[in-house]
């Protein structure tokens, strides 16, 4: 799966939270995006979601099954390997 993605989840991530005091090459592909390393919180993670249904028409319903969405949104790389599951 392509940098590319990672690339524009990156940006995706900057803009809609934004995240003006960081730029996408700040952010590493596999470090954590909640609590440590970016310091996500819930509502970003709400936020990020519909960002990402809107940008790429994933479907993302975190009670359906609460662990499998903790894990697509573990890293950049998680959500990029979601996003391009999704896509097929």
């Amino acid at each position: 799966m392509g940098q590319e993605l990672e690339q524009e989840i990156k940006e995706l991530i900057i803009e809609a939270l934004d995240l003006e005091d960081i730029s996408a090459n700040e952010i590493e592909a596999d470090e954590p995006l909640f609590v440590e390393g970016l310091g996500l919180d819930s509502i970003d993670a709400l936020e990020l979601g519909l960002a990402l249904q809107k940008k790429y028409g994933v479907k993302i319903d975190p009670e359906a099954n609460p662990e499998e969405t903790r894990q697509h949104f573990s890293s950049v790389t998680a959500l990029a390997t979601f996003v391009a599951a999704s896509r097929g």
